[in-house]
């Protein structure tokens, strides 16, 4: 850049962009020749789908739901899945399917469940119709059930019953009927049949690090037979060989202090990975995207609350095709 003939001028110019680029900086966007934008569903103490841009840092609000939620799907129909938190008005938590309102029309729940034991820790919708959850409690067990309120699938989970908001996180069935859970206490992914019967666990532990607390939340399986893992209080992510041995992982050190509590994580199909850093990382940080070079090249800041899990739904205005890994 060629300063003009004042020197104050020049001086003046330069104080204008460097307060500038820290403005986009302090709001969790970036300039406008790089800006991108990303359509998000967040769970937590916010229940929303936003649009969060450069013109919108916290978030353009294109849909709210008032109760507290686990976790949350926006389905292929438009409608939204959500696992609501425990509360006054659901005691054991539950899982409702929204069809959102429109044109001024309330929203309108077309399925719901409502837990029988202390919460319902996930939720998914097969491509067959069936809602699988999880409920934690004196008997934590997983449930498949169909559209007409008809159980197909009630086992109990192999994990420990002393801390029951512990037990398990997100559940998802699989293509080949089988069930993942991750156990957090437990420090366990266990793949189970239908029947509830163990086909296999992975260990979550760091090896040699037994102090870490390295709980799994998450168990996305990849295409060539790997897994995807958060694992919360350890501040990491790890990706898994079909071996149960680790192949990849990133860690809080990684992205300057950004990830603090990895909760819900997603592999977007660019090969990058969205991470929710729940208890909130560096600058205030509640979602960062990473390359597989651990580089990061996105990051939401923003004084809103807490993400717990999230679906990013769109990406630069493009939707990303379903289902989601996450």
């Amino acid at each position: 850049m060629r300063c003009p003939s004042s020197l104050a001028r020049c001086e003046s110019r330069r104080a204008f962009l460097l307060a500038s680029a820290l403005l986009f900086m302090a709001a969790g966007a970036v300039p406008a020749a790089e800006a991108t934008t990303r359509r998000i569903l967040v769970c937590g103490q916010q229940t929303a789908l936003l649009e969060i841009s450069a013109e919108h840092p916290a978030g353009k609000k294109l849909w709210s739901h008032p109760a507290s939620t686990r976790e949350g799907w926006v389905l292929p129909s438009g409608n939204v899945l959500l696992a609501l938190s425990r509360g006054a008005e659901t005691p054991g938590g539950a899982a409702v399917e929204i069809e959102p309102g429109r044109e001024g029309a309330a929203d309108r729940v077309v399925w719901r469940y409502d837990g029988r034991q202390e919460e319902v820790n996930s939720i998914q919708k097969t491509a067959e119709g069936t809602y699988v959850l999880t409920e934690a409690g004196p008997t934590p067990k997983l449930l498949e059930i169909a559209a007409d309120g008809n159980v197909k699938v009630d086992f109990p989970l192999a994990c420990q019953k002393g801390n029951a908001h512990m037990q398990s996180r997100m559940a998802r069935k699989q293509k080949d009927g089988t069930f993942l859970v991750p156990h957090l206490l437990d420090f366990a992914i266990i793949r189970y049949d239908a029947s509830g019967k163990e086909l296999s666990r992975i260990d979550t532990h760091v090896p040699g690090e037994p102090g870490i607390n390295s709980w799994p939340f998450t168990a996305i399986a990849l295409a060539d037979g790997g897994m995807l893992s958060s694992l919360t209080n350890g501040n990491r992510v790890v990706e898994f060989d079909s071996t149960g041995k680790v192949r990849w992982q990133i860690t809080a050190a990684d992205t300057a202090d950004r990830i603090s509590d990895a909760c819900g994580i997603q592999r977007l199909p660019s090969g990058n990975t969205m991470i929710a850093s729940y208890h909130i990382g560096q600058g205030g940080v509640r979602l960062l995207e990473v390359t597989p070079a651990k580089e990061v090249v996105w990051t939401w800041a923003a004084e809103v609350p807490a993400v717990h899990h999230f679906h990013v739904v769109a990406v630069n205005g493009i939707d990303l095709a379903a289902p989601a890994l996450r």
